[in-house]
């Protein structure tokens, strides 16, 4: 067996996924992480802040141009966390748009960057009976 983060066990050889946002306000951005989306954080030194997420899925589309990586954040009902948001004042680059796998929509970051958010209407390997 394997011990992953925060002492669950598992067969898994994978154990957490690590992301990293590049962006012109890293000072602004970690804030956000910290303060709007109240996720908690260690420093790894000097200053680095590696903040924690909940778990994750990752998925493998066929893509038409060249490869790329894309990060999107996770919520049970997009409406309740965008209201929560914005009145922390986030500002979203988009009004909500329901796809096949899901109602989406993207936060404007500190710096200019997007990130995705979502209220996932696919089947899900972290919610198996729902």
């Amino acid at each position: 067996m394997r011990r992953a983060a925060g002492s669950v066990l598992c067969e898994a050889m994978i154990v957490g996924a690590h992301a990293i946002v590049y962006t012109s306000d890293a000072d602004g951005t970690r804030a956000f992480f910290r303060d709007t989306l109240g996720l908690d954080s260690v420093d790894a030194g000097g200053g680095w802040l590696i903040f924690a997420l909940p778990p994750a899925e990752v998925a493998a589309h066929p893509a038409d141009g060249p490869a790329r990586y894309e990060l999107y954040l996770m919520c049970d009902d997009i409406h309740a966390t965008i209201d929560e948001l914005t009145a922390k004042g986030v500002a979203f680059t988009t009004g909500i748009t329901e796809e096949r796998w899901g109602l989406l929509t993207a936060i404007e970051l500190p710096g200019g960057g997007r990130l995705g958010l979502y209220q996932p209407t696919h089947a899900s390997p972290l919610f198996p009976s729902g």
